[in-house]
């Protein structure tokens, strides 16, 4: 019912300008989009922005970042990314392997190898740091086990917690598949991934992604998700009961998140704004985020089901090959009271990425909100740009 719902109000917005103008009319039309959506789906507030390859971009931001305290949402207000983190840690992975630091064929036991717990991983010593990267290293999803969310939440509550606690739970598992014989989606293995980058480097995965895209790309309003207060983040709103035994209002009256973010580390890792995740995206998917030549290796991927013809997860990202509006590439991201967007349209040079402060919804599959607001951002969009 929801979808048909906003095909009226959709419809009346996109139909009301030309295919082309030389005013650009995107910005208004972005707005409207997202108001029609946050008036038929009733989410607390939203953002979205989104940039071309000619230099044109916009944002737009609807509702609240705090429903109780009646704060207005705004196109700075930062939200949690979740899993998109994968993208900047993937893409750090090929930077890596550029300079010659690391590369995607070594195995994963050449750097974790002394880890006393290192051989109770499955595939421990098959597996490698490309496999890890293309989730087809055949390791099971700790996300996934039963009471894995709420102990690490407990756990930190309670004092640091360390990767190796989100690792604690595959030991010992049986392996999905054989390492780079199919594909399974596992936060666990960029959990590993970022303990790989550590080991090669020696330094902190998240100073060495500042150091090498955060910083050099202004992209100033994103910042490691590791701590339980994160200045400008809009309140997150979830669903009672939910796996981590979170209150509907998942942050304090004073900002305090009522859980620790931390818990993701490289499995995602991020709090940005759609601004930034837009721009960083763009930077990405048009091969200017580092100097050495990466698109190739970016967007080597593995299939990801036989039924699903055409959809490959390369380095960090997800690629849909054969749609109606050509090649798209991206990640979503969802976690406890967020869920963000961020797609990127090769054939026209546009890249959008949405947040809103809710998962509501999302979790459970009960609504198609995230497709819906993508296909008809797309549509809007590119109504205003091809001839």
């Amino acid at each position: 019912m929801k979808r048909i719902a906003i095909l009226v109000p959709l419809l009346t917005i996109c139909l009301s300008y030309p295919g082309h103008s030389d005013s650009d009319d995107a910005p208004e039309i972005v707005h409207d989009v997202l108001s029609a959506f946050h008036d038929t789906y009733g989410f607390p507030g939203a953002t979205v922005a989104y940039t071309f390859s000619d230099g044109r971009s916009g944002d737009a931001a609807v509702g609240y970042a705090d429903l109780e305290a009646q704060v207005v949402m705004t196109p700075s207000t930062r939200m949690l990314a979740a899993s998109i983190g994968k993208t900047l840690i993937g893409a750090l992975v090929l930077s890596l392997e550029s300079d010659g630091v690391l590369a995607r064929s070594d195995r994963v036991a050449s750097y974790l190898g002394s880890y006393p717990w290192f051989q109770r991983v499955p595939n421990a010593e098959t597996m490698t740091v490309g496999q890890l990267l293309t989730h087809s290293a055949g390791l099971p999803d700790h996300v996934q086990i039963d009471g894995a969310a709420r102990q690490l939440m407990g756990n930190a509550r309670n004092g640091s917690i360390t990767p190796e606690d989100a690792v604690s739970f595959i030991l010992d598992m049986p392996a999905e598949f054989e390492a780079g014989g199919g594909w399974g989606y596992s936060d666990t293995g960029y959990i590993l991934l970022g303990m790989v980058i550590e080991a090669a480097t020696g330094r902190d995965v998240f100073d060495v992604v500042h150091e090498r895209f955060l910083s050099p790309l202004d992209l100033a309003s994103t910042s490691p998700s590791d701590l339980q207060t994160l200045p400008g983040l809009a309140v997150g709103y979830t669903v009672e009961p939910n796996p981590f035994d979170l209150p509907a209002r998942t942050m304090s009256a004073d900002g305090v998140l009522l859980w620790n973010p931390a818990i993701e580390w490289t499995g995602g890792g991020f709090a940005s704004t759609s601004h930034d995740l837009a721009h960083w995206g763009q930077v990405l998917f048009t091969g200017n985020a580092m100097t050495a030549p990466y698109l190739d290796r970016l967007l080597d991927g593995v299939p990801v089901h036989p039924d699903l013809a055409g959809v490959f997860y390369g380095s960090g990202v997800a690629i849909y090959a054969e749609t109606d509006r050509g090649p798209v590439y991206g990640h979503g991201g969802w976690i406890p009271g967020y869920v963000s967007s961020l797609r990127h349209y090769a054939d026209h040079g546009l890249t959008i990425a949405f947040q809103i402060n809710t998962d509501v919804g999302v979790v459970d599959d009960s609504t198609d909100l995230v497709p819906a607001l993508e296909a008809a951002l797309a549509t809007a969009l590119l109504l205003t740009s091809d001839p």
